[in-house]
């Protein structure tokens, strides 16, 4: 798919952007596109009720709304086309007649990377690379106060808000940390970009129902390294041997990070992973010349809470039990994680959601050998119990229940109990290795709900 440029001048300029999102992930682009001096015409697939939070933070700009839908006449005076990246762009009508009208298309992201002076330190993987990005952006924080200096390390991309409204306080010499999902990274060809720093952690199917496949997956997620400068540094997890295979497509210099042979460092949140998380924030810090700084890093990732809806304990009750909100595990690779984070046969486990048609037969075994109760919600439910059963969970101790409210119900009373075989359940983990699509807005509102619900 090729895509025309417009270039670095927008002043009077015609530009649309296409979704704003009920959580104003095009409020920034619009905001400073309108502060360039171009026209901004913003679309949306969502009725104004549903957008009202993000057209309020564009009150006091003068920018035309178009929505509840795309109306393919508003590309006769469009010069510029910034398309949201959950926007998928194959099967966009709306899409495609502005590739066909060979009108000039561009990202919030992508107008971002052209436009920063920083150097650019960008994380992706399939699982992980939020926290991944807190613990760099931490780390280098800590370490950037304890010396004193006085640059800036920024944190935007998939996780915070849009840095194009800081542009301007944006040294040269400070570092910016980029949480890039595979959305965001399948379009860096359109301007031939990659970080300067980047890091992978793992990788792991995801997102096939918008990639079709593991292989186109992998590609736009291998974006990050294959427009890499001779100087340019990639940073890729040594235990996954995918990723580790992947040193050949960058330009510049690879290096590795591993827990084998490595002390275990002192972390709030917990697992295996985790650890690793770290270990790639101090790679990073190692790169940027900031080695010497490593302490004040280790005491800095020590008091990290984790980030919500990430294995976040929300709730611990009169009794003990402990209450986690994992509701960002929407791949069964992400699932299997938290699983592994927690004591064996010691929690229940609440799994399901939207199906992405992703494979589950490793999760449901995981569940079977991990999980001392499993109880399945949403439209992969199901058979995920099903699934658990089949590979050897007890057949008392594995539910379908629907919903969320009738998991939790359902957990409450049997904490406490002790399973065929199993110590005493004392938690209760809600991983569901889904989307939340099917029954709620997103998988932030999924876990608020649970961790209402927990504390109730």
């Amino acid at each position: 798919m090729a895509a025309q440029q417009l270039g670095n001048n927008f002043r009077g300029k015609r530009v649309v952007v296409m979704g704003l999102g009920r959580f104003g992930g095009g409020v920034g682009v619009a905001r400073w596109l309108t502060q360039q001096g171009a026209g901004v015409t913003v679309t949306d697939q969502e009725r104004l009720e549903k957008l009202e939070s993000s057209i309020a933070q564009l009150a006091d700009f003068p920018i035309t709304f178009q929505l509840g839908g795309h109306d393919p006449n508003i590309l006769n005076s469009c010069d510029l086309l910034v398309v949201n990246p959950a926007v998928d762009k194959s099967r966009s009508e709306f899409f495609q007649a502005a590739l066909h009208k060979h009108i000039a298309i561009t990202t919030e992201i992508n107008i971002f990377l052209e436009h920063c002076r920083a150097k650019i330190i960008g994380v992706t993987g399939s699982v992980g690379k939020s926290t991944t990005t807190a613990m760099i952006h931490l780390a280098i924080t800590a370490a950037l106060k304890n010396s004193l200096s006085r640059q800036t390390c920024w944190l935007g991309g998939n996780i915070g808000h849009s840095l194009l409204g800081d542009l301007a306080e944006i040294n040269s010499d400070d570092f910016v940390v980029l949480e890039l999902s595979s959305f965001m990274l399948e379009d860096l060809p359109w301007i031939r970009f990659s970080p300067h720093i980047a890091v992978v952690t793992n990788l792991a199917g995801n997102h096939l129902d918008r990639h079709g496949t593991l292989e186109n997956y992998a590609a736009a997620k291998q974006n990050i390294l294959r427009f890499q400068h001779a100087d340019d540094l990639a940073i890729l997890n040594g235990d996954d041997p995918t990723v580790r295979m992947w040193a050949t497509l960058t330009s510049g210099r690879a290096m590795e990070y591993r827990l084998e042979n490595q002390e275990e460092i002192k972390l709030a949140v917990p697992g295996l992973h985790n650890q690793s998380n770290a270990r790639a924030a101090l790679a990073v810090l190692q790169a940027v010349g900031l080695a010497a700084q490593t302490p004040a890093a280790l005491a800095a990732l020590a008091e990290f809470p984790g980030l919500p809806h990430r294995l976040e304990l929300v709730h611990t009750s009169a009794a003990g039990a402990q209450w986690f909100n994992d509701s960002k595990a929407t791949t069964p690779e992400a699932a299997i994680t938290a699983l592994a984070a927690l004591e064996k046969n010691t929690f229940i486990c609440i799994v399901g959601g939207y199906d992405k048609h992703a494979d589950m037969a490793e999760l449901c075994r995981q569940l079977a050998h991990r999980a001392g109760a499993v109880l399945g919600i949403g439209a992969t439910g199901p058979a995920l119990v099903a699934g658990s059963i089949a590979a050897g969970a007890s057949r008392d101790y594995a539910m379908y229940v629907e919903t969320l409210e009738s998991a939790v119900t359902c957990a409450k009373n049997w904490i406490g109990h002790r399973t065929s075989g199993a110590k005493k359940l004392n938690a209760v983990l809600l991983s569901p290795g889904c989307a939340s699509y099917d029954q709620f807005a997103n998988y932030e509102q999924r876990g608020e709900i649970f961790a209402t619900l927990a504390r109730q």
